[in-house]
């Protein structure tokens, strides 16, 4: 081999390797959670501006929520370190599979934390980075610390962290909170449990192992799923009382209608079904909060 084609050789490798470590920091952050909070602030913002905000203003809030939502991800990882070895699920995750340390994670959320503060702070508005900052340290303290290995109730009262983007969305155009963007963190609040739940419903067993209290392995699959249905109908319930507390309109209220009875009619078909409805339902879940934030922005734009 030529010494031009061994020095590409050895370049290529390196190009490679910072690669493969770039995207262990980026899975590290938990992306697919990022995105779903992403849409749920760009939903908020552009409910707030009725129709499509500053795109300088979107761009920062977006980068700032990124930021926030991939430093809270990676503690969650760093903390979580110990049972994410035990589980299945989790076990590839790049701490456990030691490809990256526990001290390169912590001052790699670090960073991005102080990051996403001062983008939100000094590009957008004071108050959208004190709410983002309060939805991190709810997601790390409240619930990744306190919560999560001590009550099965964890996902519900822990979702309220997963709700705050739509506020801080709102703040980023408004500067303050308004109805909407409360009743969106209703939604997100109450969604979160059934969602999760479906999900938790194939994982029951290594929730078992590592000790932790998730609903299927303290209740039981017959409890969980009636609690699923519970969470539904109050979820679809609040939805639709948006309507007529004047917060949304017609239009939204027709969509929420429809994609309320598919919820519940996934839930209901849990009851009497195994894996695949649980899935279905995990699924589905997701195509409901994308399209209820599309209802929203819609109904404000034409209303």
């Amino acid at each position: 081999m030529s010494v031009s084609a061994r020095a590409e050789r050895i370049v290529q490798t390196r190009a490679a390797a910072l690669l493969a470590r770039c995207a262990d920091y980026y899975d590290l952050g938990k992306p697919r959670i990022m995105y779903l909070l992403l849409i749920t602030t760009a939903a908020a913002m552009a409910m707030a501006a009725r129709g499509l905000p500053p795109l300088q203003l979107l761009g920062w809030t977006m980068l700032g929520g990124a930021l926030a939502a991939m430093s809270a991800g990676t503690l969650n990882c760093v903390y979580d370190a110990d049972i994410d070895r035990i589980m299945r699920r989790t076990q590839a995750r790049p701490i456990p599979a030691m490809r990256i340390s526990i001290f390169a994670g912590t001052m790699h959320a670090i960073v991005m934390g102080v990051l996403s503060f001062c983008i939100f702070y000094f590009r957008v508005n004071p108050l959208a980075a004190w709410l983002s900052l309060a939805g991190n340290v709810y997601y790390v303290v409240i619930y990744t610390m306190w919560l999560k290995r001590r009550t099965p109730q964890n996902i519900v009262i822990g979702g309220a962290a997963g709700a705050i983007p739509p506020l801080v969305g709102w703040a980023a155009v408004a500067h303050t909170i308004g109805g909407p963007a409360i009743g969106l963190f209703a939604i997100i609040f109450l969604w979160t449990p059934p969602h999760f739940w479906a999900l938790a419903l194939n994982s029951e067993n290594d929730y078992a192992k590592a000790a932790i209290p998730m609903l299927p392995n303290v209740v039981g699959d017959r409890r969980t799923k009636r609690a699923i249905v519970f969470y539904t109908l109050v979820l679809v319930a609040v939805s639709l009382a948006l309507f007529p507390l004047h917060v949304f309109g017609a239009l939204y209220f027709a969509g929420a209608f429809a994609l309320g009875a598919a919820f519940i009619t996934y839930a209901l078909r849990l009851q009497r079904d195994g894996a695949a409805a649980a899935r279905a339902l995990f699924g589905f879940s997701l195509v409901y909060l994308a399209l209820i934030c599309v209802f929203m922005v819609i109904d404000r734009i034409v209303s």
